[in-house]
């Protein structure tokens, strides 16, 4: 990585050596970017909350702390890495290179948090929550706060309650491999939109969860086929 890494962040650093130690690994050496990480952490919550809190404001708290938990997940904060190509910019020791290190959610989520403290670090939290801002600007634009951190089963279930539909019921039809290592395979039946959905996973709750996505699937496709119908 080069002095001045061409990420595309809304900030130009005044002191670089920031930015380099926020996209540095511990595998590459010291200094790293875990201490940078910890005050990421902490500002990117304070500025999502903020964000949340200004942009709907009859939002209880228990659905605001929902909505911030799935954005500053790991999972997400990956996503918004990848989407500003910080994998390419972070120095990784040899090891983490050939496995991959530079693609693995964990390394690229803890880097962009590392990124939001070196912002903080140079220029305080008002140019820290533009950068954000900024990186977070579309997933905050779509952010449904009805449906935004909730599981498919609890989405569906509370689909069909809304209609006074029955709620699904969820079968084991197989269960393969040893008992440490073994993969369910469920299905979601409902009576009401009548269907029969599959879902495999290894544990029964994962295959739960995926049948489940795939009847919302289900449903939401039918809804739009007979709009435009």
């Amino acid at each position: 990585m080069s002095e001045s890494a061409p990420i595309a962040i809304d900030h130009a650093f005044s002191d670089p050596s920031l930015l380099r130690q926020a996209l540095t690994h511990r595998s590459y050496g010291i200094p790293h970017n875990e201490r940078l990480e910890f005050i990421g952490d902490a500002i990117l919550n304070c500025v999502v909350a903020l964000s949340l809190y200004e942009r709907y404001p009859t939002l209880a708290e228990g659905d605001l702390s929902r909505v911030r938990a799935h954005l500053v997940n790991q999972d997400t904060l990956a996503q918004v890495a990848r989407r500003l190509d910080l994998g390419a910019s972070i120095r990784l020791g040899e090891g983490e290179l050939r496995s991959g290190g530079a693609a693995r959610a964990s390394i690229l989520a803890d880097a962009m948090e590392a990124v939001f403290g070196a912002v903080f670090l140079d220029a305080g939290f008002a140019q820290a929550r533009r950068t954000i801002d900024a990186a977070y600007a579309d997933l905050l634009r779509d952010a449904d706060p009805a449906t935004l951190g909730k599981d498919p089963k609890t989405r569906l279930q509370e689909w069909l309650q809304a209609q006074r539909l029955p709620v699904p019921e969820y079968v084991i039809v197989a269960t393969q491999g040893e008992a440490h290592a073994q993969r369910f395979s469920v299905e979601c039946r409902i009576t009401e939109p009548a269907m029969v959905t599959a879902g495999s996973g290894g544990s029964r709750r994962g295959a739960e969860q995926q049948a489940a996505a795939a009847a919302l699937s289900a449903i939401m496709s039918s809804k739009d086929t007979r709009r435009r119908g």
